[in-house]
């Protein structure tokens, strides 16, 4: 079976994923209709990836500085509980949502994408970028992802912990290699 790239080792111990939302789970652009709603355009592949990663047992949050009636509405689509929204300091939310769930930031796998991101990035067991963050953000990541944010960032991201922890049986079985049920 083809499996995708294991980009760091420190994966297999991961039991959340955190992400930012503006430039990771989207391209990081805001459209704003006439009437002043914002909207976004989230990625399908990134959501399989979100939903594969819940089946094979790694919790997932987000967590953004703004407040978006999309981002609430994206997460009740994936089913992610974990959503934290008006976030002035990531690392303050990660870090009392790790106590929460009984786990350490070591056991977590945070990616953003800009400054207010940083601090998560650095102290996370694994931290993650996407090719569309500011350079100087990359030399903080221990991984920047294929893709860029917003364009399957995420699903490289689900696929690699999927690999990493050898769980594609468990999501792939021989009998369905397309994974259709998921």
């Amino acid at each position: 079976m083809l499996q995708p790239p294991i980009p760091h080792a420190g994966l297999a111990h991961i039991r959340l994923l955190a992400l930012d939302v503006d430039g990771v789970l989207s391209d990081g652009r805001l459209y704003f209709n006439a009437d002043g709603m914002e909207t976004k355009a989230f990625h399908t592949q990134d959501g399989q990836g979100l939903k594969l990663l819940k089946h094979a047992g790694i919790q997932v949050a987000l967590i953004t500085g703004r407040d978006s009636p999309m981002v609430t509405h994206r997460a009740q689509a994936l089913g992610i509980a974990h959503v934290y929204q008006g976030c002035p300091d990531k690392l303050d939310t990660l870090t009392r949502l790790c106590h929460e769930l009984d786990i350490s930031l070591d056991q977590v796998a945070y990616c953003g994408d800009d400054l207010p991101d940083l601090a998560a990035i650095q102290q996370a067991g694994v931290g993650i970028s996407v090719p569309n963050a500011p350079d100087y953000m990359h030399h903080y990541a221990d991984w920047v992802t294929p893709r860029e944010g917003g364009h399957g960032a995420v699903r490289d991201i689900c696929d690699a912990l999927i690999s990493a922890r050898g769980l594609w049986d468990r999501i792939l079985p021989a009998d369905n290699p397309t994974g259709s049920r998921a």
